[in-house]
């Protein structure tokens, strides 16, 4: 019994990091990520508090990306 709880915990560790993994990027969201944090990096949240998070996800929303 316990070999079989060890061989599930061991194929747990393995396997399941993998199916977590995401796939690859697209060269559009790619940009887009690239731009969004470009504008974003201008308001600072020590100075501007939340208004860096909105700029990035008004920036990605105009670009149809998820945040």
């Amino acid at each position: 019994m316990k070999t079989l709880i060890a061989s599930v915990g061991l194929v747990m560790l393995v396997v399941l990091p993998a199916l977590a993994q995401p796939g690859p990027i697209s060269e559009a969201r790619e940009e887009a990520i690239r731009e969004c944090n470009a504008i974003a990096r201008k308001y600072p949240q020590y100075l501007w508090g939340n208004m860096e998070i909105y700029q990035y996800r008004a920036c990605m929303a105009q670009r149809g990306q998820k945040e």
